[in-house]
């Protein structure tokens, strides 16, 4: 293996400027995109292919072709149309869903840091790096690409993807003997989708894609298998229940119509095209349609959906634990107060300089807020930053992390070394010595006034203590000052608040803050309230036994100085209680609570890769009032869910009880297989579908969240399709006797089918109108509030009146022109059922 700076001068490339943008293109058009080989997408004829692959589907086929040998080619052709207009329909709708889940994913592509044109540092996406750039490492990324390092401040990576093997590797930079050929011996790389868990590092590219160590066994690794949504799988067993139902009812009708004399074929037609309209297969298809739409939505109020599940369950949520840092304040830190201890104040900026990760970006410091804030500040205090890191490069570092709550850095200084440490006033100051109890004293009335604190000390020494563990060597330190910095609150956090408290959510904050500082915000916030001291610190909790914790979680709204580890008990207290956790979380440690939350929610901007990955939704702008969006608009998705199922439940008992009970009450068979087919595909396909532009219900969000366990069906969904489903079959029934009743037995039987016909599309489609509010009338919401609903509604009916009144059209469908006094009496008895359904809504109200 070559040494680092073999490998970048082979790779042309010199480490601290990286490539230049026209080597970039030259290099990407060689090499191609730095992403695994996926499998090719299911071609179009597949997917219109599988539209026919249904049981019921391939039978009514069977019995289209059988009509047609026997003679009957209108009919056949009709219903081979009608199916292929049916498949179509499907078609698009799952087109539509993948196109939506393909922009998903294009959104959740991740990122990689790089130092490019003459060492500028640049955020790009992972699939446009190429062999030669140079990229640089933290805790808490994915590796985006098999890396050569040469620089590295104790890096460990996680890189059981690979080896399988558990334990984190400790990498070096250092040229390795050619015996290394064992992925977990080659401590000098780093692999492609492997996790950075601790320090940082850079390194130069050495393969992308197909060609990483990853790349070689995408072949394993890259065969996912997509899974339904609980909700998906409920409704899939629901309607394989129903299914049952219905094929006994199918066989009812049949046998009934048979022992009545009517043609058995035209009965056995009949009872297939019912099976075929009753049995509601799609159901499960069209909810993801409905869930991909919402998903798409959710982008608009910057919230990502990582997982299709955490649309339906974002109503649910009863409790939201938020960071505060960026996510209910600014993250744009400003320096406030800073006293030095016993040294000029230039000593102290020195410190800050030094001791700190941010880095030049084209556009000013990358970094952590906190210490882009400090270097800023030290800026503004007439200190040349660039030059004093270029002067005094760092030697060795320890990096920050949770459990110690602190860094350190060592730099060249009168012969020897110089120690810097900056971190949590309660971290740094025991280690200091001469101090007193002053410092402690002012960081603690800082933070009551919301300041964040940190505390500055040093160390002098000339032994070698590279090797030294960070807790041994931070020791004996003195103390160098002290910063406060302030984060303001984010202007429309207040307003998120209490949106959440009227939705019956409460919101918690989890901060690794100082306990008065997070109060101090809370309380700002209305998080806690006044003179209440709600508030538990880490080492307070760690005295708390589970017991003890799930009594107080209850009543604590603020958690502050948390490890991260910390946060899987906070989220376990409270699903003890029953409630729906939603959990916030950026680091690398966040990703367990993550996991455990009900809903995982990590930083789009701030987050680490790992925090995203386990997260099932990711905040583009790592804004509290975006979870609170989210879950409205969670809320407003499942209600259109619930109306979709309400709607096509109720269209099809409708149907169901027409052809069911009309032998029972001596009456011919209303309706014709064409048009228990039609009625199908016209109100079922579009104005189903457009029911997922329906504006959020009025007070969605002054409602308490939606129990997880309870059933799609609850409050009455299942009784109103059962009672309005037979108030249609018993209006279309007794518009049918009316009609049987006018006639000298002269007239064609075509009329009163026609009649039945149209009924039975009118009153679906005034039932459509009517449930787009489970509580508010059609007119407190608007006739045109949902566009695409009416502009639905308006084209069934169209063609509905085209199969009467199209001289050509009536022949096929076996219609008749009804008279104007007659096409009012349809659209009269559809009337009726607008106004039960009004009048349902209207005794829930009261």
């Amino acid at each position: 293996m070559l040494p680092a700076d073999e490998v970048a001068r082979h790779l042309g490339v010199e480490v601290d400027a990286g490539l230049a943008a026209d080597e970039v293109v030259v290099r990407r058009r060689r090499h191609g995109p730095n992403r695994l080989p996926e499998p090719p997408p299911r071609p179009a004829w597949k997917r219109l292919l599988d539209q026919f692959s249904d049981f019921m589907i391939l039978v009514l086929l069977a019995a289209a072709l059988l009509s047609g040998v026997i003679g009957d080619l209108t009919d056949t052709l009709v219903i081979l149309l009608i199916v292929a207009l049916n498949a179509a329909i499907g078609f698009w709708q799952e087109w539509r869903a993948d196109q939506a889940l393909q922009a998903l994913q294009r959104l959740a592509t991740p990122h990689a840091t790089v130092r490019r044109e003459g060492g500028q540092v640049r955020v790009i996406e992972t699939e446009q790096l190429v062999p030669g750039d140079v990229v640089l490492l933290e805790a808490g990324n994915f590796v985006p690409a098999d890396l050569r390092l040469h620089d590295v401040a104790r890096l460990r990576i996680d890189e059981s993807a690979l080896t399988g093997e558990s334990v984190t590797v400790e990498k070096s930079h250092g040229h390795l003997s050619a015996e290394a050929e064992a992925l977990g011996d080659r401590v000098n790389m780093a692999f492609k989708g492997t996790l950075v868990t601790h320090g940082r590092a850079a390194g130069v590219v050495v393969s992308t894609g197909e060609q990483t160590e990853l790349g070689r066994v995408a072949t394993l690794l890259g065969a996912t298998e997509s899974r339904a949504t609980p909700l998906q799988r409920r409704l899939a067993a629901f309607g394989k229940r129903l299914s049952i139902v219905v094929l006994a009812i199918c066989a009812l009708v049949f046998a009934i119509g048979v022992l009545r004399g009517e043609p058995l074929l035209l009965m056995a037609l009949t009872a297939v095209s019912l099976a075929v309209a009753a049995i509601p297969e799609a159901l499960p298809a069209v909810v993801t349609v409905l869930l991909a739409l919402g998903a798409r939505r959710l982008v608009a109020v910057n919230a990502l959906v990582r997982r299709l599940p955490s649309v339906e369950t974002l109503g649910s949520v009863s409790v939201i634990c938020s960071d505060k840092t960026g996510t209910l304040t600014l993250n744009r830190m400003q320096l406030r107060q800073h006293r030095a201890w016993g040294v000029p104040d230039d000593a102290l900026w020195t410190a800050l300089v030094l001791c700190n990760d941010a880095v030049a970006g084209a556009d000013g410091w990358i970094g952590d807020p906190t210490e882009t804030a400090l270097l800023q500040a030290a800026q503004g205090a007439g200190l040349d930053v660039t030059a004093l890191q270029r002067e005094r490069p760092r030697r060795h570092e320890w990096p920050f992390d949770s459990d110690r709550k602190r860094m350190t850095t060592l730099h060249a200084h009168d012969g020897g070394w110089r120690a810097y440490v900056k971190g949590a006033p309660e971290a740094v100051l025991p280690r200091c010595g001469g101090a007193g109890d002053e410092p402690a004293a002012i960081a603690q009335d800082w933070a009551a006034q919301g300041m964040r604190v940190l505390a500055v000390a040093q160390r002098d020494g000339h032994a070698d203590v590279v090797a030294v563990d960070a807790d041994q060597f931070e020791r004996g330190l003195t103390l160098v000052g002290l910063v406060g910095l302030i984060d303001p609150p984010r202007p429309e956090a207040r307003a998120a608040v209490a949106e959440c408290l009227a939705a019956g959510i409460r919101p918690v904050m989890i901060t690794g803050d100082h306990p008065a500082t997070a109060l101090a915000i809370a309380r700002d916030l209305g998080i806690a309230t006044e003179g209440a001291d709600s508030v538990l610190s880490g080492p307070g909790l760690a005295k708390l036994d589970d017991a003890a914790l799930r009594d107080a979680a209850p009543k604590v709204s603020v958690y502050a100085r948390m490890d991260p580890a910390q946060k899987i008990r906070v989220v376990q207290a409270l699903q003890a209680h029953g409630l729906f956790v939603a959990m916030t979380g950026d680091g690398v440690n966040d990703a367990p609570a993550l996991q455990q939350a009900d809903i995982g929610v990590a930083m789009g901007k701030g987050g680490t890769d790992v925090a995203r990955e386990a997260s099932s939704l990711v905040l583009l702008d790592d804004n509290f009032a975006t979870i609170v969006g989210a879950v409205r608009e969670g809320r407003r998705i499942f209600d259109n869910i619930r109306k979709f199922i309400r709607y096509a439940l109720t269209g099809n008992s409708g149907e169901i009880w027409v052809l069911f009970l009309a032998p029972l009450l001596g009456l011919p068979i209303p309706l014709l297989p064409i048009h228990i087919l039609w009625v199908n595909l016209v109100t079922d396909g579009l104005p189903g579908l457009a029911l997922a532009s329906e504006p959020a219900e009025r007070g969605v969000m002054r409602r308490p969240p939606r129990p997880p366990q309870e059933s799609v069906f609850a409050h009455g969904l299942w009784q109103h399709a059962l009672w309005v489903g037979l108030l249609i079959g018993g209006l279309c029934l007794g518009v049918q006797a009316w009609a049987l009743g006018q006639e000298d037995g002269t007239g064609p039987k075509s009329h009163w089918q026609t009649l039945v016909f149209t009924v039975l599309t009118l009153a679906q489609m005034a039932h459509l109108l009517a449930i787009r509010s489970e509580r508010d009338s059609l007119f407190t919401i608007g006739l045109a509030s949902n566009r695409p609903l009416l502009g639905a509604v308006a084209l069934t009916i169209a063609l509905q009146l085209a199969t009467i009144y199209v001289p050509w059209l009536q022949p096929v469908f076996r219609t008749q022109p009804l008279s104007a006094g007659e096409l009012a009496l349809c659209f009269g008895l559809a009337a009726i059922v607008f106004v039960a359904v009004e009048l349902e809504k209207a005794w829930r109200r009261a």
